[in-house]
């Protein structure tokens, strides 16, 4: 493994590079941000100052600098596919944030251009690190759980008033289903790890509080290829930021929630029991794992395949949610949509 650091430009700059690149600053010195790009000068030259590093005046001056090995992309949904395509073929990695993709073609297309150049490519599925969800997946490896039956999670922000009119956030072709896309698909991520893959999707939303195209809230309910079903709530709609999952299994269930945080409960307990697991630095976690796969150690827990088939769970909710029938997820997966 490489003791020296990765060279990468940030590419998108909003407040979620801003998390990033202090997750990288978090990563004992193994990802370095050393130059930035986007098309707003003020911005560049912002984050350039904050993080001390370059501002390129085009994407194409970070294409072409034989010094940078990487690029962690947060550019809009929309153009993952165009910015992310160019980062592989000058040969640099790519991480890239969440969703993959707004399609499942364009998914395909990103997951294809990285590997034919021969790039890792890391998606930002950071919440599936969490030390209590870590808790509950080993303890149902080691059968524990028993049979999983059962799982609801909840996962809301508030975002009244947090962007300006018109942003691609707003916009279906910027983010279509909205909450159910955005952050949704994190919790469609964690339960696939913890209950298995979904077979198929019904969807409930509406619009209720943000302007634009966009659900504000919705709901997916989800059958898993075991026959367990699960429930996932999203919304941007509420009044403050919130986390839940409950995952039930015949021999134990477990409750999370973000401000009582992990307790489990037994088959035959009257009483929960409080578990005290360490709070982790999910997103330092996960680009220290892309460095790392970078240097040939291992690869990334979430590559281009295992996003497009999150990205197609709620996909799946989308179009149940508009055509008003349950959906498979191999419907999805066998379409561009």
């Amino acid at each position: 493994m490489s003791s020296s650091p990765l060279r990468v430009a940030s590419v998108g700059l909003g407040w979620w590079s801003d998390v990033l690149a202090d997750a990288a600053g978090r990563t004992d010195g193994r990802v370095e941000i050393v130059s930035c790009f986007t098309r707003s000068e003020d911005k560049r030259q912002a984050f350039s100052e904050k993080y001390n590093c370059g501002a390129a005046a085009s994407l194409d001056e970070i294409l072409n600098d034989d010094s940078i090995d990487a690029v962690i992309n947060t550019t809009p949904n929309h153009v993952h596919l165009e910015t992310t395509a160019a980062v592989a073929q000058a040969g640099k990695h790519v991480f890239l944030d969440k969703p993959v993709a707004n399609t499942i073609g364009e998914a395909r297309q990103i997951t294809k251009a990285c590997a034919d150049a021969g790039v890792v490519l890391s998606v930002g599925y950071q919440r599936r690190r969490e030390n209590h969800f870590r808790w509950i997946q080993e303890r149902i490896a080691a059968g524990e759980f028993g049979t999983l039956v059962q799982a609801e999670a909840n996962i809301s922000r508030d975002r009244a008033g947090q962007f300006e009119l018109g942003h691609w956030r707003y916009t279906a072709e910027g983010m279509p289903g909205g909450v159910m896309l955005q952050i949704g698909l994190h919790y469609v991520d964690v339960l696939t790890m913890l209950l298995g893959p979904v077979e198929s999707v019904s969807g409930m939303a509406a619009q209720l509080v943000l302007p634009g195209d966009n659900p504000d809230v919705g709901t997916l309910l989800m059958q898993h290829e075991n026959g367990a079903v699960s429930s996932l709530s999203t919304s941007y709609a509420s009044a403050s930021e919130y986390y839940l999952m409950n995952i039930y299994g015949k021999k134990m269930s477990a409750y999370y929630n973000l401000f009582d945080g992990l307790r489990s409960l037994s088959q035959g307990d009257k009483d929960q029991t409080p578990v005290a697991v360490e709070k982790n630095d999910a997103i330092a976690e996960q680009l220290i794992e892309w460095a790392d796969a970078i240097a040939g150690d291992g690869s990334p827990e979430v590559g281009g395949e295992s996003a497009m088939t999150s990205l197609a769970v709620v996909k799946a909710g989308i179009k149940s949610v508009a055509e008003g029938r349950h959906v498979t997820v191999a419907e999805i997966l066998a379409s561009d949509d």
